[in-house]
């Protein structure tokens, strides 16, 4: 242990603590734009930069471990004039035009900014621009990039996709995509994890708001609105809001509000999922055991889009059941454009997703009818959140309102599909059922459902050990054997793309063999999506994932199949899981994946 002072307080930490995580653990905030635990740790922004007791060079907090007896200074007159001087270096290279910046009030550099009291830049602006394709779902803005790196760190440390690059020195330093080439032409799965941890507005996903806008004036166009399990987790992550507004019926009360004609859950489509792909798992598991080779989820876009690019030979092993979106998409333009009695060319389908790469899955072929799209408009929940405010709605004054019928309301099944685990537990809770006619406890799912140690930083945590006690597989990983009835089925759980990349090495090497897998792109599952509130420097994925399952335990109906609305649905329109109607619109051909 490491005794020292920060600004008049004595600490007592492990050797090898940086002042940083010093000074955190004592209450203490050192500003900082570039660093992230365990992922950037680089010190490029300098704006952390301290004062050490008789030491003329001042350090980076985030880099510099304590030592013994040293007293550091983190708001003397020294540090905040280079502190200030380093921030105006930065905002002379930054478009500081905020009015249209979509991180304008959550934006880490204006923050400091602000508290440092700059008004004003001495310096001589040179603000950086570079052409875009403004169609892809993830935009790059060059004019607001600081450099920090977390962008090219996240995307090679975490996600192991190599997108994001460094190019040039010095002055004319910037990012951009690895060698240059169109963002379309990488192998960007459009997880988004580069937005959420960019503290500036630099990257952003695709603004489609003005599409609502046109959508809902449109007197010919009945707006129908499906409402993704994570985003109710998210929808209200303000500051000042009680505890327990965040509920179900008023974000229906809110989207009504806006103007929305229907408002549907996407849970109900998740049982629908469930259905087909617990079928589908059924039907293919002799071929899974001859093969050696599992099926894996397919409801994860990003996931979807990271075995096209970078494993096409194992685009057979996944399931042909489209994603939840997807499914209701396809419902919602026919089924339900039948209950309601309109065409469904006049029906706007929209969907609210946690997820970027959500917006390009809708556009992908095979996601339509007679050239017409089962999803209209994707929002994330950034977007939504926005929508919102623009209208000035007060969550506190809204009523709760139900989900609309007659396919509205979602099992406990369909709801955790937002969390790491949810998918395979709903697919088994329901799997169990289908085989033995009984019910599975919930003791059997202890293990594959999400824990905080998936929503770290980049630093190993292996929960999987050999017989020498040395790590097997990365943090992110849980593998599992669960009988049904005779059959015992080998099932892992893997969430962030850099797990399943070394999942994927360990069974095409044969180090490891499963029946069923389950994959999400983003670390922790859909909570912790691209298309989340932004809350720097913090990981909300794990609280948001316990409400998921608190939503779940509070829900009468739990288990997929015992949905009444999904077996009405199947009574009346699909006929049973894997029939020619549910091949037809719920079903996708490997090649259009």
């Amino acid at each position: 242990m490491v005794n020292l002072t920060i600004d008049g307080i004595s600490i007592r930490v492990p050797e090898g603590t940086t002042i940083m995580e010093a000074a955190k653990s004592a209450g203490i905030y050192i500003p900082h734009l570039c660093y992230l635990k365990g992922i950037n740790e680089i010190s490029a922004c300098k704006v952390c930069m301290v004062e050490i007791k008789g030491k003329q060079k001042m350090v980076t907090a985030c880099s510099t471990e304590v030592s013994e007896g040293i007293e550091i200074f983190t708001s003397s007159p020294r540090v905040r004039q280079i502190r200030r001087t380093n921030v105006e270096l930065i905002l002379s290279q930054h478009d500081c035009n905020c009015v249209t910046c979509v991180r304008s009030g959550n934006c880490s550099l204006q923050t400091i900014a602000g508290h440092l009291g700059i008004y004003e830049l001495p310096f001589k602006t040179q603000i950086p621009h570079a052409d875009w394709d403004n169609d892809f779902p993830l935009i790059r803005d060059a004019s607001k990039c600081i450099k920090c790196m977390r962008c090219v760190q996240i995307c090679d440390k975490v996600q192991k996709l190599g997108v994001w690059d460094i190019q040039n020195s010095g002055s004319y330093t910037t990012i951009n995509t690895t060698d240059n080439k169109p963002i379309a032409c990488t192998d960007c799965s459009l997880c988004g994890q580069c937005i959420t941890h960019c503290p500036v507005g630099a990257l952003k996903e695709r603004n489609d708001i003005p599409a609502i806008y046109d959508a809902l004036a449109d007197p010919n166009k009945i707006t129908v609105v499906q409402i993704a399990p994570a985003v109710r987790t998210a929808w209200l992550e303000r500051v000042g809001i009680p505890e327990g507004i965040d509920t179900e019926g008023r974000l229906v009360a809110a989207l009504k509000k806006l103007g929305f004609d229907y408002v549907l859950d996407t849970s109900f489509a998740a049982d629908v999922t469930i259905m087909e792909e617990g079928s589908e798992l059924i039907e293919r598991l002799p071929e899974i055991r001859e093969s050696k080779l599992p099926m894996f989820t397919s409801c994860c876009p990003g996931w979807v889009s990271f075995v096209k690019n970078k494993y096409p030979k194992l685009l057979s092993r996944l399931s042909t059941t489209k994603s939840p979106q997807q499914i209701f998409g396809a419902l919602i333009k026919s089924y339900f454009a039948e209950k309601i009695g309109v065409p469904r060319e006049n029906i706007c389908s929209i969907s609210i997703m946690p997820c970027v790469s959500k917006k390009r899955e809708a556009t992908l072929d095979g996601m339509s009818q007679d050239g017409i799209s089962d999803v209209d408009i994707v929002l994330t929940t950034r977007e939504l959140v926005r929508l919102l405010r623009a209208d000035r709605i007060d969550p506190l004054k809204l009523k709760e309102e139900p989900f609309d019928n007659p396919i509205g309301d979602g099992t406990g099944a369909g709801v955790i599909f937002g969390a790491t685990g949810g998918v395979l537990e709903a697919a088994l809770r329901t799997a169990h059922y289908l085989v033995t006619g009984k019910e599975a406890s919930a003791e059997q799912f202890a293990d594959v459902r999400s824990s905080e140690d998936e929503y770290p930083d980049a630093s190993s945590n292996s929960n999987v050990r050999d017989e020498d006690d040395e790590p097997v597989y990365d943090a992110g990983r849980k593998e599992n054997i669960f009988k049904i009835g005779d059959e015992k089925l080998r099932t892992c759980v893997v969430s962030g793309l850099g797990n399943a990349e070394a999942l994927i090495e360990d069974i095409l090497s044969g180090r490891a063999e499963y029946d069923f897998v389950e994959v999400m792109a983003c670390p922790g599952g859909c909570v912790s999506g691209g298309g989340q509130p932004i809350h720097d420097n913090e990981e909300w994925g794990y609280g948001r994932s316990k409400k998921l399952y608190a939503l779940d335990r509070e829900r009468t109906i739990r288990r997929s199949h015992e949905n009444p609305l999904v077996e009405k649905i199947y009574e009346e329109f699909l006929t049973k899981p894997l029939s020619e109607k549910s091949e037809e619109l719920l079903h996708i051909s490997l090649s259009q994946k």
